[in-house]
């Protein structure tokens, strides 16, 4: 198993201390640096510039959101970073929510299986440099009885295949990532729930695509963060507020699909309670309302010996690459965290 880091939003008052945790990452050894975007910060640019400082560590998009771009720009950018990156990019793709997507980009929030696989089938035809000609029920190239003509990508990727990831959570969405991804980008993963929430619908979309797991990309993300293991219950409660917003607050009562999964690994009850506090206004009380076991079991927590015996379950269950966020209030702590995630996957014997 591999460990990657994830920077998260470009712009919330870290970013000195990103880049340097990005270059210290890239020291260690870890495999790839993810970088996000919703509505503030665009990753691409945050990509290119911790590319052009560091010399190993892939770097990734979690996520390019889908409505933010036409396909084949979206083509463009992941070939000029692979370029301009000595072929260390791995494009990660997601929809969205539809707030951000509706209310930002001004894109319909609908059919969005559907439209991940057309954008997917058009951004892996133009990154291979076949002159692009798509008709679909989302996307038309070239339009019809106009001047366009199919045209092909002029640059040359650094390397002939670009990994594409896709960020999912339901069990439709992980099918069919399974089936036309490399891997998948997955959120408050529990090790103890990863085969029924997670691989087993990833397997079927790789079954369906006539392939096996093997050389498939399960790629989680975990805060991490170091401490006694007497102080666990402490250190749980400081990610409460993170946890509630995507259980309570990430989309609409409707839709929202992190409370789903919350519901899928047996937090019914606590869920529909954390989700009404939320959106009522109660993000205090939202936050109390997050069983303990919902944070430890989708964090890595404690000692480096108890994050290396958690490290191990997940790769039991299936994890290629963890990616964690090094918890810290100062960038001193944050450096330590990653320390602490190389020193626990070497005690884990996954190194």
């Amino acid at each position: 198993m591999k460990l990657g880091i994830n920077l998260g939003y470009w712009g919330a008052g870290m970013d000195a201390d990103n880049l340097a945790v990005a270059k210290e990452a890239d020291k260690l050894g870890y495999a790839v640096c993810w970088a996000a975007e919703a509505y503030g910060s665009d990753a691409a640019t945050v990509l290119a510039y911790v590319a052009a400082q560091t010399e190993r560590i892939d770097v990734g998009s979690a996520i390019f959101q889908i409505p933010a771009r036409q396909p084949t720009m979206t083509a463009m950018t992941a070939s000029t970073l692979d370029s301009l990156s000595g072929g260390r990019f791995r494009l990660g793709l997601g929809v969205s929510g539809p707030q951000v997507s509706e209310g930002w980009y001004g894109v319909k929030f609908d059919k969005p299986l559907a439209r991940t696989r057309e954008y997917v089938e058009i951004v892996r035809k133009a990154m291979s440099r076949e002159r692009v000609s798509y008709d679909g029920a989302h996307w038309t190239l070239p339009l019809p009885e106009g001047p366009g003509k199919p045209l092909k990508l002029t640059l040359h990727p650094q390397r002939e295949h670009i990994p594409l990831y896709i960020a999912a959570i339901g069990p439709k969405n992980l099918e069919q990532t399974g089936e036309i991804a490399d891997g998948a980008l997955l959120i408050f993963p529990s090790a103890e729930h990863l085969e029924e929430t997670t691989i087993t619908h990833l397997r079927a979309g790789r079954e369906k695509a006539g392939k096996t797991m093997e050389g498939f990309d399960v790629c989680p993300t975990l805060p991490l963060a170091v401490g006694a293991d007497k102080d666990v219950a402490a250190l749980a409660d400081f990610f409460r507020p993170y946890t509630a917003l995507y259980v309570g607050g990430m989309g609409s009562p409707k839709q929202n699909f992190y409370n789903r999964l919350a519901q899928r690994m047996g937090y019914e009850k606590e869920a529909a309670e954390i989700q009404q506090k939320y959106l009522s206004g109660d993000k205090d009380g939202a936050a109390a309302a997050v069983p303990h076991q919902l944070i430890d079991s989708t964090t890595l927590l404690g000692s480096v010996d108890r994050i290396a015996d958690r490290m191990r379950a997940y790769a039991a269950a299936g994890v290629t690459t963890l990616t964690i966020n090094p918890a810290g209030f100062t960038l001193d702590e944050r450096v330590a965290a990653l320390r602490a995630g190389t020193e626990a996957l070497e005690r884990a014997g996954l190194a």
